[in-house]
């Protein structure tokens, strides 16, 4: 099945958090992230493009589905715990409260998860994008 979302600022509480709480619902299921919309705000010195920021929340050994954010330029910031990224075929890395990686257009994010299973973690995510873009989460199919 193929989860193709088109998110915006205002859709992206409902959309989102309904489908991870329904994934880590089902007991086969992994436990899954929940995302809130934080803000979006058009860039007036930048005509055509908006800044958009979520706020993901991990618990204890959370997931997310691998995903694509289109042609979105994205900052990963972690506000809480410890967040393993990657993206593409490139290298594993775990980030620490405070740390921060980028994401360059069109890149793959193949690994974001909660390094513990006993505290939680907390993502800000930062996408820059041309204000048209609604698809900023374009899940893989499972």
């Amino acid at each position: 099945m193929t989860i193709n979302m088109r998110i915006s600022a205002a859709a992206l509480a409902a959309s989102i958090t309904i489908i991870s709480h329904a994934a880590s619902a089902q007991s086969a299921e992994p436990v899954r992230e929940t995302i809130t919309p934080a803000f979006a705000q058009a860039l007036p010195n930048v005509p055509g493009k908006t800044i958009t920021a979520i706020v993901v929340d991990y618990p204890p050994g959370a997931k997310s589905i691998p995903h694509r954010h289109g042609q979105a330029f994205v900052v990963g910031y972690v506000l809480e715990g410890q967040i393993r990224s990657q993206v593409n075929n490139g290298e594993s890395r775990v980030y620490n409260a405070g740390e921060h990686w980028t994401e360059a257009p069109g890149v793959h994010h193949t690994i974001s998860e909660n390094v513990s299973t006993s505290a939680p973690a907390k993502l800000l995510a930062i996408f820059v994008a041309d204000t048209k873009d609604k698809n900023l989460v374009i899940w893989d199919k499972k």
